[in-house]
């Protein structure tokens, strides 16, 4: 499902305008980020939970030539499906 799909179904569930849902959607994903920036969680009940999980650095080797390389630590956005989520797919 695109981002487009995605508030389409978003405006026909919620009763709203395209344009509408849109920027919903929109606030929705940008306070996510801007959460998970500052370093908190955003836990939805029964749905899921976003977080930082931080990877350390490490070492790798270019496929291509074989040569050592060092890969900086990172940290990666991460989610982890809910119960009701889990219950829901399966």
């Amino acid at each position: 499902m695109t981002k487009a799909e995605f508030i389409d179904q978003v405006a026909d569930r919620a009763g709203l305008s395209k344009k509408d849902a849109s920027e919903a959607v929109d606030a929705v994903l940008a306070t996510i980020e801007d959460a998970l920036k500052r370093g908190s969680d955003v836990v939805f009940s029964g749905f899921g939970k976003f977080s930082v999980s931080e990877r350390a650095a490490r070492e790798g080797r270019n496929p291509a030539t074989g040569e050592k390389i060092s890969i900086a630590a990172t940290k990666v956005p991460k989610f982890s499906a809910g119960a009701a989520l889990k219950k829901a797919v399966n």
